[in-house]
Protein backbone atom coordinates (compact mmCIF):
# COMPACT_ATOMS: atom_id res chain seq x y z
CA UNK A 1 0.00 0.00 0.00
CA UNK A 2 1.70 3.39 -1.42
CA UNK A 3 1.42 6.25 0.70
CA UNK A 4 -0.66 8.11 -1.55
CA UNK A 5 -3.30 5.60 -1.42
CA UNK A 6 -2.82 5.62 2.54
CA UNK A 7 -3.83 9.41 2.35
CA UNK A 8 -6.13 8.93 -0.15
CA UNK A 9 -8.05 6.63 1.96
CA UNK A 10 -7.42 8.39 5.30
CA UNK A 11 -9.68 10.93 4.36
CA UNK A 12 -12.10 8.46 2.44
CA UNK A 13 -12.86 6.54 5.53
CA UNK A 14 -13.00 9.53 7.97
CA UNK A 15 -15.92 10.53 6.13
CA UNK A 16 -17.67 7.03 6.15
CA UNK A 17 -17.48 7.31 9.46
CA UNK A 18 -18.56 10.75 10.33
CA UNK A 19 -21.51 9.71 8.37
CA UNK A 20 -22.31 6.56 9.94
CA UNK A 21 -22.07 8.35 13.24
CA UNK A 22 -24.85 10.69 11.46
CA UNK A 23 -26.67 7.63 11.39
CA UNK A 24 -26.93 5.96 14.45
CA UNK A 25 -29.69 7.56 16.01
CA UNK A 26 -31.97 7.75 12.57
CA UNK A 27 -31.26 3.83 12.44
CA UNK A 28 -32.08 3.04 15.44
CA UNK A 29 -35.49 4.90 15.56
CA UNK A 30 -36.19 3.09 12.16
CA UNK A 31 -34.97 -0.54 13.87
CA UNK A 32 -37.10 0.39 17.08
CA UNK A 33 -40.33 1.26 15.10
CA UNK A 34 -39.89 -2.09 12.69
CA UNK A 35 -39.88 -4.35 15.51
CA UNK A 36 -42.39 -3.68 17.59
CA UNK A 37 -42.87 -5.59 21.37
CA UNK A 38 -42.76 -9.06 20.43
CA UNK A 39 -40.01 -8.88 18.08
CA UNK A 40 -37.81 -11.00 20.46
CA UNK A 41 -40.22 -13.65 19.84
CA UNK A 42 -40.23 -13.56 16.35
CA UNK A 43 -38.46 -15.98 13.72
CA UNK A 44 -36.43 -12.74 12.32
CA UNK A 45 -35.20 -12.88 16.10
CA UNK A 46 -34.38 -15.58 16.09
CA UNK A 47 -32.44 -15.75 12.64
CA UNK A 48 -30.44 -12.58 13.64
CA UNK A 49 -29.31 -13.68 17.10
CA UNK A 50 -28.30 -17.26 15.22
CA UNK A 51 -26.28 -15.42 12.90
CA UNK A 52 -24.12 -13.41 15.32
CA UNK A 53 -23.75 -16.61 17.54
CA UNK A 54 -22.31 -18.53 14.39
CA UNK A 55 -21.02 -15.54 13.21
CA UNK A 56 -18.27 -15.25 16.28
CA UNK A 57 -14.96 -16.39 16.40
CA UNK A 58 -14.88 -20.05 17.75
CA UNK A 59 -17.71 -21.14 14.93
CA UNK A 60 -15.68 -19.23 12.21
CA UNK A 61 -12.32 -20.52 13.11
CA UNK A 62 -14.24 -24.26 13.77
CA UNK A 63 -15.73 -23.70 9.70
CA UNK A 64 -11.63 -22.38 8.84
CA UNK A 65 -10.41 -25.83 10.12
CA UNK A 66 -12.25 -27.84 8.19
CA UNK A 67 -11.40 -25.36 5.34
CA UNK A 68 -7.89 -25.61 5.86
CA UNK A 69 -8.06 -29.75 6.52
CA UNK A 70 -9.85 -29.70 2.98
CA UNK A 71 -6.90 -27.22 1.39
CA UNK A 72 -3.89 -29.73 2.95
CA UNK A 73 -5.36 -32.82 1.24
CA UNK A 74 -6.03 -31.51 -2.00
CA UNK A 75 -2.24 -30.04 -1.86
CA UNK A 76 -3.57 -26.48 -2.38
CA UNK A 77 -0.21 -24.23 -1.15
CA UNK A 78 -2.22 -21.13 -2.15
CA UNK A 79 -5.30 -21.28 -0.38
CA UNK A 80 -3.56 -22.93 2.92
CA UNK A 81 -2.02 -19.73 2.87
CA UNK A 82 -5.35 -17.87 2.44
CA UNK A 83 -7.16 -19.83 5.16
CA UNK A 84 -4.28 -19.78 7.57
CA UNK A 85 -3.97 -15.81 6.67
CA UNK A 86 -8.09 -14.98 7.29
CA UNK A 87 -7.78 -17.17 10.43
CA UNK A 88 -4.83 -14.76 11.86
CA UNK A 89 -6.44 -11.46 10.40
CA UNK A 90 -10.03 -12.09 11.87
CA UNK A 91 -8.08 -13.22 15.70
CA UNK A 92 -5.95 -9.89 15.55
CA UNK A 93 -9.12 -7.83 14.28
CA UNK A 94 -11.26 -9.22 16.79
CA UNK A 95 -8.50 -8.47 19.20
CA UNK A 96 -7.84 -4.72 18.77
CA UNK A 97 -11.89 -3.91 18.71
CA UNK A 98 -12.12 -6.28 21.83
CA UNK A 99 -9.35 -4.69 23.53
CA UNK A 100 -10.13 -0.85 22.71
CA UNK A 101 -14.15 -1.48 23.72
CA UNK A 102 -12.88 -2.26 26.69
CA UNK A 103 -12.46 1.67 26.94
CA UNK A 104 -14.66 3.59 25.17
CA UNK A 105 -17.67 2.79 27.22
CA UNK A 106 -20.02 3.46 24.79
CA UNK A 107 -24.07 2.30 26.07
CA UNK A 108 -25.51 -0.17 23.40
CA UNK A 109 -28.33 0.53 21.59
CA UNK A 110 -30.81 -1.76 22.82
CA UNK A 111 -29.82 -0.47 26.74
CA UNK A 112 -31.82 3.26 26.22
CA UNK A 113 -33.52 4.54 27.60
CA UNK A 114 -32.51 2.97 30.91
CA UNK A 115 -28.85 4.33 29.45
CA UNK A 116 -28.47 7.41 28.27
CA UNK A 117 -27.10 6.87 24.33
CA UNK A 118 -22.71 7.86 24.53
CA UNK A 119 -19.54 7.02 25.54
CA UNK A 120 -18.48 6.96 29.26
CA UNK A 121 -15.01 5.43 28.96
CA UNK A 122 -13.73 3.17 30.92
CA UNK A 123 -14.81 4.96 34.65
CA UNK A 124 -18.01 6.64 34.96
CA UNK A 125 -19.39 8.38 37.83
CA UNK A 126 -17.53 6.19 40.29
CA UNK A 127 -18.31 2.76 38.74
CA UNK A 128 -15.98 1.12 36.67
CA UNK A 129 -17.41 -0.01 33.11
CA UNK A 130 -14.56 -2.34 31.81
CA UNK A 131 -16.44 -5.56 31.07
CA UNK A 132 -19.78 -4.37 31.28
CA UNK A 133 -21.95 -5.88 28.22
CA UNK A 134 -24.22 -2.94 28.17
CA UNK A 135 -20.99 -0.57 27.87
CA UNK A 136 -19.32 -2.58 25.43
CA UNK A 137 -20.49 -0.88 22.01
CA UNK A 138 -17.81 0.41 19.88
CA UNK A 139 -16.17 -1.05 18.00
CA UNK A 140 -18.50 -4.23 17.03
CA UNK A 141 -16.10 -7.29 18.21
CA UNK A 142 -18.46 -9.84 15.99
CA UNK A 143 -18.13 -7.44 12.79
CA UNK A 144 -14.23 -6.88 13.31
CA UNK A 145 -13.64 -10.72 13.30
CA UNK A 146 -15.89 -11.71 10.36
CA UNK A 147 -14.62 -9.09 8.23
CA UNK A 148 -10.98 -9.68 9.04
CA UNK A 149 -11.48 -13.25 7.63
CA UNK A 150 -13.40 -11.68 4.64
CA UNK A 151 -11.13 -8.99 3.76
CA UNK A 152 -8.14 -11.63 3.53
CA UNK A 153 -10.29 -13.62 0.73
CA UNK A 154 -11.24 -10.27 -1.18
CA UNK A 155 -7.54 -9.83 -1.36
CA UNK A 156 -6.38 -13.56 -2.49
CA UNK A 157 -9.46 -13.95 -4.67
CA UNK A 158 -12.30 -11.18 -5.08
CA UNK A 159 -14.80 -13.33 -6.84
CA UNK A 160 -14.81 -15.54 -3.69
CA UNK A 161 -14.40 -12.70 -1.39
CA UNK A 162 -17.74 -11.42 -2.33
CA UNK A 163 -19.92 -14.29 -0.85
CA UNK A 164 -17.27 -13.85 2.17
CA UNK A 165 -18.15 -10.56 2.50
CA UNK A 166 -22.04 -11.17 2.40
CA UNK A 167 -21.60 -13.23 5.27
CA UNK A 168 -19.49 -10.82 7.23
CA UNK A 169 -22.03 -8.09 6.18
CA UNK A 170 -24.75 -10.22 7.28
CA UNK A 171 -23.01 -10.69 11.11
CA UNK A 172 -22.90 -6.52 10.67
CA UNK A 173 -26.65 -6.26 10.12
CA UNK A 174 -27.32 -8.80 12.80
CA UNK A 175 -25.38 -6.55 15.15
CA UNK A 176 -27.34 -3.82 14.09
CA UNK A 177 -30.49 -4.93 14.05
CA UNK A 178 -30.75 -6.52 17.54
CA UNK A 179 -29.56 -3.39 19.29
CA UNK A 180 -26.24 -4.39 19.98
CA UNK A 181 -24.30 -2.00 17.91
CA UNK A 182 -24.20 0.94 16.58
CA UNK A 183 -23.94 1.50 12.61
CA UNK A 184 -20.58 3.44 13.26
CA UNK A 185 -19.60 0.57 15.48
CA UNK A 186 -19.98 -1.58 13.00
CA UNK A 187 -18.31 0.47 10.18
CA UNK A 188 -14.97 1.33 12.48
CA UNK A 189 -14.82 -2.68 12.77
CA UNK A 190 -15.13 -3.22 9.10
CA UNK A 191 -12.75 -0.27 8.24
CA UNK A 192 -9.82 -2.08 11.35
CA UNK A 193 -10.34 -5.31 9.70
CA UNK A 194 -9.66 -4.25 6.05
CA UNK A 195 -6.42 -2.28 6.86
CA UNK A 196 -5.09 -5.31 9.49
CA UNK A 197 -5.95 -7.99 6.93
CA UNK A 198 -4.06 -6.51 4.25
CA UNK A 199 -0.73 -6.26 6.41
CA UNK A 200 -1.58 -9.94 7.01
CA UNK A 201 -2.18 -11.09 3.61
CA UNK A 202 0.81 -8.96 2.60
CA UNK A 203 2.95 -11.05 5.05
CA UNK A 204 1.14 -14.82 4.11
CA UNK A 205 1.92 -13.92 0.58
CA UNK A 206 5.43 -13.72 0.24
CA UNK A 207 7.92 -15.94 1.32
CA UNK A 208 7.37 -15.85 5.14
CA UNK A 209 4.11 -17.55 4.61
CA UNK A 210 5.82 -20.73 4.22
CA UNK A 211 5.23 -21.69 7.63
CA UNK A 212 1.99 -23.14 7.33
CA UNK A 213 3.04 -25.47 3.78
CA UNK A 214 6.04 -27.01 6.86
CA UNK A 215 3.49 -26.89 10.08
CA UNK A 216 1.03 -28.85 7.75
CA UNK A 217 3.96 -31.01 6.25
CA UNK A 218 3.05 -30.28 2.93
CA UNK A 219 6.06 -31.90 0.39
CA UNK A 220 8.61 -29.59 -0.95
CA UNK A 221 7.87 -27.66 -4.37
CA UNK A 222 9.94 -29.54 -6.82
Amino acid sequence: MSGKLIWILLPVCGLLVWGAFCLDAPVREAVVASQGKDWKKSADYRFNSGVRVFGDWPPLMAACLVALALARVLNSRRWMRVIAAAMIASTLSGIVANTSRLTTGRARPKESPKIEPGFYGPWHEGKLLVGQPAYNSFPSGHTATAFGLAAVIVYASPAVGIVALAGAGLVAWSSIITGNHHPSDVTVSVILSFFVAWFVWRWMSGPRGAWIEKLLRLPAEE
